[in-house]
């Protein structure tokens, strides 16, 4: 059975974000896998890395288990508003407090390399955003789904990441919301 973790990364639980993650979450459960969802705005952290890498800072209790659940999961889904082109504070904070050295990646001595330490799992990234897609992707080149799948995921080992992006959420009727959780759920009915 499929360990499926959802992350949803939108700072308020009555956005479009939250129902879209119930929907994955729903649509993963049918299809018989086992589907954790954590809203970022209820685990107890701070989301400032202190002193950078130069410093370790210890990981609070709910990031402890987020790492826990990280290394059990098979997929990880990260549900997340484009805010600023890129993902909330809330997201990035998250990120850079759990995704550490030695947990994530760990750099070779003296080599740019690195080794890649959340291999053999999968990520999917849904996204909202108010920006139209064709002028996220043209214009602005992607800068937030670039960070996260090559500049995190991939860069930890979790691949393939697809991505999922719902827009533009602003001018958005009922009818097309209904949609966009319609086809979410049956992403994660197909666990993908």
């Amino acid at each position: 059975m499929k360990k499926v973790l959802i992350i949803n990364g939108h700072p308020d639980r009555e956005s479009l974000c939250s129902e879209l993650a119930k929907r994955y979450q729903l649509g993963g459960q049918s299809a018989g896998a086992t589907c954790q969802l954590i809203h970022l705005i209820d685990l107890e952290f701070s989301a400032i890395l202190q002193h950078g890498y130069r410093q370790k800072m210890e990981l609070e209790p709910d990031l402890v288990k987020m790492q826990a659940a990280i290394q059990e999961a098979d997929h990880l889904v990260f549900v997340y508003p484009t805010w600023w082109g890129t993902q909330p504070a809330l997201l990035k904070g998250f990120i850079e407090r759990v995704f550490l050295p030695d947990f994530a990646f760990s750099y070779r001595k003296r080599s740019m390399l690195w080794d890649k330490l959340l291999t053999g799992k999968s990520a999917r990234l849904i996204v909202t955003m108010d920006t139209p897609q064709w002028f996220y992707r043209m214009v602005y080149k992607q800068p937030g789904h670039n960070a996260m799948r090559k500049g995190v995921l991939q860069f930890c080992g979790i691949d393939p990441v697809k991505i999922s992006s719902f827009s533009p959420v602003k001018t958005s009727t009922g009818e097309i919301r209904k949609k966009w959780l319609n086809k979410v759920e049956k992403l994660g009915n197909r666990l993908i």
